[in-house]
Parts: C-alpha cells; sequence; structure tokens
C-alpha cells in the first residue's frame, strides 16, 4: 500500500514537471523585445537577424521548439546560452553551488531554531512568552522580505557599519571574513523562513493536543513537557515537514529579491540577468530546476508524513 501511494506520488510529480515545462516555454517565449536585436545589437542588418535566428532555431515553430527542448532537457543537454555563447551547464554549475551553500546554512540555523520555538511555545500557551512567539512571527510573516533586508542594511551596514552591505567574493577571504560578508542576506533569510515554521510547529503540536489520547495522558496526570515530546510531536511531524520542504524550496528557488540586494551570485540572480538580456534557454532551464527542486521536496515531505502517519499507511 504505502508502495503504491509513493509511486502514485511520482507520477503526479512527473506530470506536474510536464505541465510546469509547458507554462514555462509559453511564458518565457512571449516576452517582450527579440533575442536576436539584444545579442547583435540594433545595428544589425535584416539579413544578418535572419541567419542568427535561423542558425539558433528561433525561426522554427513554436511546437518544434518546444519537444527539442523539453527532448535536451531529458537527456541533461542544457544548450548554449544565446547572450554569452557559453554552455547554460558551466553558466549554472558557477551558481548553482553558492545557492545550495547559502540554503543548506540557512537551514541550518533556521530548522532547529524554528521547531525549539515552536514546542517552547506550544509548552506554554496563553502565557508572555507564547503571546510574544504568535506576535513575533505574525509580524514577520506580514513584512515582504526585502523590507526586513532594508531594515538590516540600514541597522548594521549604514548606522553600526559592522557588516557590509553587498557581497563582494574575491575567493581568497578567510572565514571570518566570509562569515562576515554572508551575515546580512543569511539573517534575512533566516528571520523570513523561520517565520513559518514557528508557526506551523506550534499550531501543529496544539492541535494533536486536543486529541483524546491527549486528554486522556492529561487527565493521568502526565507532565505536559512530556507529553508533548514523547507523544504529540511524533504526530505533527507530517505537517512540521511540509512546511520544513516547501520554505527550503523557498530558499532554492524564491530568493531573488533578497540575491538581487545583496548581489549575491546565486541561481536566482543569475535567472534574473537572463531574463534582462532575453537569453531563453537559461531563463528556462533556471525555472526548470526550480520547479523541479519543488517537486522533489514535497515528494519528500509526503513521504515522511506516510511514514510518521499511520493512518496515511493504513486509510480506511
Amino acid at each position: 500500500m504505502m508502495m503504491r501511494m509513493v509511486l502514485q506520488r511520482m507520477g503526479i510529480g512527473i506530470v506536474t514537471l510536464f505541465v510546469v515545462s509547458v507554462i514555462v516555454f509559453l511564458m518565457t517565449s512571449i516576452l517582450p523585445g527579440d533575442v536576436a536585436n539584444i545579442v547583435l545589437g540594433q545595428s544589425a542588418t535584416p539579413e544578418t537577424l535572419a541567419a542568427y535566428r535561423a542558425e539558433h532555431g528561433l525561426d522554427r515553430p513554436a511546437y518544434v521548439r518546444y519537444f527539442s527542448w523539453l527532448g535536451d532537457m531529458a537527456t541533461g543537454d542544457l544548450g548554449v546560452s544565446k547572450a554569452g555563447g557559453a554552455t547554460i551547464s558551466s553558466l549554472i554549475d558557477s551558481r548553482i553551488w553558492n545557492t545550495v551553500m547559502m540554503a543548506g546554512l540557512v537551514a541550518l540555523i533556521s530548522i532547529p531554531i524554528s521547531i525549539l520555538l515552536g514546542l517552547w511555545a506550544a509548552m506554554h500557551p496563553g502565557t508572555w512568552l507564547d503571546r510574544g512567539v504568535t506576535f513575533g512571527t505574525l509580524s514577520t510573516i506580514s513584512v515582504p522580505e526585502f523590507f526586513i533586508a532594508t531594515i538590516l542594511v540600514l541597522v548594521f551596514a549604514v548606522q553600526l557599519k559592522w557588516l557590509p552591505s553587498t557581497l563582494n567574493l574575491t575567493g581568497s577571504e578567510t572565514w571570518l571574513e566570509w562569515l562576515r560578508k554572508l551575515a546580512m542576506p543569511l539573517l534575512t533569510l533566516v528571520i523570513v523562513v523561520s517565520a513559518q515554521m514557528i508557526r506551523m510547529t506550534r499550531a501543529g503540536i496544539l492541535n494533536v493536543m486536543s486529541s483524546p489520547y491527549i486528554e486522556m495522558a492529561i487527565l493521568k496526570g502526565v507532565p505536559r513537557r512530556r507529553i508533548i515530546l514523547r507523544h504529540a510531536l511524533h504526530n505533527a511531524i507530517g505537517p512540521i515537514v511540509n512546511v520544513i520542504a516547501l520554505n527550503l524550496a523557498y530558499l532554492v528557488s524564491g530568493v531573488v529579491i533578497v540575491e538581487t540586494i545583496f548581489s549575491y551570485p546565486g541561481l536566482a540572480k543569475l535567472m534574473i540577468d537572463g531574463v534582462q538580456t532575453r537569453d531563453l534557454p537559461l531563463v528556462q532551464a533556471c525555472a526548470m530546476i526550480f520547479c523541479g527542486t519543488y517537486v522533489l521536496l514535497i515528494l519528500i515531505a509526503d513521504i515522511a508524513s506516510i511514514l510518521s502517519n499511520p493512518r496515511l499507511r493504513h486509510p480506511k
């Protein structure tokens, strides 16, 4: 039963990626501007523009270009950048590890803090601590990340002058200099992603606390801390893992604003540069990487939910 459910979700993920590939191709195809004009300049002759379009297959019908692109993507051939001439694989390789490193550091910091604060708030419902955590997370969720980044820049870079406002990684930094340069985007992302995880952890625990078996344990005099850590947390893992997966997907694909503000050389910034130069193969490859990462993380979260909840493994 569990294997069938996992295979079913994998099939849904593959269909989702196919639908997303169609949307990505259509949306990038209708972007304003002509890549031939952007690459060759406004002074290019019509003959030169026509030759460029023919050389790069831009004059073929849309459906032909789509299936050709989809076949290349399926075999790992991401193509060549229309703007710079370099292979897209080389462009992505130089950026994707920066994004993965940033996402990994943020996850290592934010996930333990979020679970601990969520558990702490759930252990003391209605107290000043619980109200403070709820108010802080609601305020953070309501504020866009560019505002948080701007406030941090004003405080730590402009006023206190403790941290640099932009990143200028040369590769020769010591680990202290490296951490100092990464501190601002790291702090911004930790604040942004932790708020939702804290709220979901608290809500998941309190939701399980209303279950009959938890009420029976309370009536028997079992300490609240033990009830939460030994019983409630295990049954609340599913929703918590799901929100963690969503936030990890955001870290990989949704940090465009943060990378732009701090000039961080990540994959999202590379995609923005591709949009500006109308480098369609680069934009399409980055978009599919983001979507594939999102689908994979959600699949992992679904499997974790199935493993942690017997009711999902044995539905009636």
